[in-house]
């Protein structure tokens, strides 16, 4: 999503600090633009960063150089921080946004090389090629003991289907693979387009000869490849990782091998790194690369180059294409608005647990007093909420439009002076192929944030710690049934909601519990007589 820079923020002379080494490439949009200084000093210490940050314009960095609070606040003119690679989490993005400074990446850059590296790593894999070769270093010419299998007409499993997943899924194609993935938000139209089938999660492990994951790391997808996975999948399946170390489950990755139930496994990121001495790599069946998924010349000039040219953009005064957190707002709207950030955020994390197939359509609707102001602020930080889980914590404020608007999902405001009955109110609705889910809150003089409406229910919960949300049939007993099996599993129920949309019809619960509540627990509220669905919401 681009981001408007006024054009009083464009200076005539710009210091561009260098902490980092980049290629010369990358430094070339640096050099020809006119008006910047550049302060190329790599390999400093934390307190001569400090002082050199002083007086810069913009700091250019890669991994190595922690970019602090303390190093944000030590800077009098520092207007943009650009990331020559994707990940930032070496940046205080927080601190950043505090101080109205634009953070820049290049989330393009290694898409080609990530991808190359995964089928690479996929085709030495099938074919035993980093065996043989040591093999054969080893002065022995065994032939029989190698033999590999072919890619052709074998079907490819993508858990994640991003940029790098959807790169290797079309050289999947090229190798007349069959290719079938899952995403939360894959739809069937978009794999229809792309020539593959889209699948659950577990219909895609069930089906794979050879399975590669391409998601974020974060709590949903921690060893979403576990033991259980590795029992649904086909004798003999292959695995890659060369996206985040953690998405597979390493130790029951190592017992799968040992029992012959996966053939196989190329692994390029590792739970902890440096990754040396761990089991995994006594084995012969696996092969391994130190992160190199996007160590290549070409990638490394790239990132280069695409963060270079955002930091000349913004100071010609023109949009910045990359920008990964949201630039100062004006006092006036902000101190209108403001409020609603954290409101906005948990409405739309709270609505991503309602939809259980690929969303198509968002609509925001804001009424009341908010109706008067520029909302967008607000529909980002409610997109942030709502892709976040999924998508992982890269999401933010500024590219949640963008990321939405690429993987197909239309987003809305609506306005209105009419709240039904409140000052303000955000519904945040969703739309899948044949369901439609909202929710809506408001804030509350004294009292903070309010879920007041799920669906068709009316509620009044805090959003807020551990949710369940349980649907039911408005009968006598139900909600003392939940009570005592909640009980019997030490889960104290800090506050319950009712709400219902006819007697004798549908109805809802909303609990908040003191702890999270676990998949066997939840199976076990689902045997209870009339009770319909059970979900776990934790904001």
């Amino acid at each position: 999503m681009n981001t408007t820079i006024e054009k009083e923020n464009a200076v005539k002379n710009a210091v561009i600090l260098i902490s980092d080494p980049l290629s010369e490439e990358g430094l070339q949009p640096l050099r020809e633009a006119e008006g910047v200084e550049l302060n190329i000093r790599t390999g400093m210490t934390p307190e001569e960063l400090l002082h050199a940050v002083k007086d810069a314009d913009a700091l250019l960095v890669r991994s190595q150089t922690q970019v602090t609070r303390e190093v944000i606040e030590a800077a009098d003119n520092l207007k943009i921080i650009g990331r020559a690679g994707v990940g930032v989490d070496n940046i205080d993005l927080e601190a950043a946004t505090e101080r109205g400074i634009i953070v820049v990446n290049a989330p393009d850059g290694n898409t080609n090389s990530a991808a190359e590296h995964t089928v690479a790593m996929m085709t030495a894999l099938a074919r035993n090629i980093p065996q043989a070769f040591m093999s054969l270093k080893e002065g022995k010419w065994d032939r029989k003991k190698f033999v590999g299998v072919e890619l052709k007409e074998k079907t490819l499993g993508i858990v994640g289907l991003g940029r790098i997943g959807a790169e290797v899924a079309r050289r999947a194609k090229g190798q007349r693979m069959a290719v079938i993935a899952y995403d939360p938000f894959l739809t069937e139209e978009r794999a229809k387009e792309m020539g593959i089938a889209a699948g659950t999660l577990e219909e895609v492990v069930a089906a794979a000869d050879f399975i590669t994951v391409h998601t974020p790391l974060m709590k949903e997808t921690r060893h979403i490849i576990n033991a259980d996975r590795f029992a649904q999948m086909k004798d003999g399946v292959r695995i890659i990782n060369c996206a985040r170390g953690g998405i597979i489950d390493e130790d029951a990755l190592y017992d799968a091998i040992e029992s012959g139930k996966v053939a196989g496994a190329a692994l390029d990121v590792f739970e902890t790194e440096p990754f040396t001495g761990h089991r995994l790599l006594d084995l012969p069946q696996v092969i391994a690369t130190p992160h190199l998924g996007a160590s290549t010349v070409e990638a490394q000039e790239s990132v280069a180059i695409d963060v270079g040219r955002d930091v000349v953009r913004f100071f010609g005064g023109n949009p910045v294409r990359n920008p990964v957190n949201m630039p100062s707002v004006s006092r006036e709207v902000l101190a209108k608005i403001g409020p609603f950030f954290d409101l906005a955020e948990d409405l739309g994390a709270f609505i991503s647990h309602l939809a259980d197939k690929p969303m198509t359509e968002v609509n925001i609707r804001y009424a009341g007093d908010l109706a008067e102001f520029d909302v967008r602020p607000l529909t980002r930080n409610a997109l942030k909420g709502l892709l976040k889980r999924n998508l992982g914590t890269h999401v933010n404020d500024v590219n949640a439009k963008f990321l939405a608007d690429s993987i197909g999902i239309g987003v809305t405001e609506h306005k209105t002076t009419q709240a039904k009955g409140f000052q303000h109110l955000i519904t945040v609705e969703v739309k899948t192929g044949d369901e439609i889910h909202s929710v809506s809150g408001t804030l509350l003089n004294g009292l903070g944030e309010r879920i007041v409406k799920v669906d068709d229910y009316v509620v009044d919960v805090v959003p807020a710690g551990h949710l369940l949300l349980i649907k039911h049939r408005d009968q006598p007993g139900a909600i003392g049934r939940v009570g005592t099996l909640l009980a019997e599993e030490n889960i104290n129920i800090a506050t319950m909601q009712v709400g219902r949309s006819a007697a004798g019809g549908d109805a809802i619960m909303m609990i908040t519990v003191d702890n999270e509540v676990k998949p066997e627990e939840v199976s076990r509220l689902l045997k209870i007589e009339d009770i319909h669905a059970v979900r776990t919401i934790d904001l």
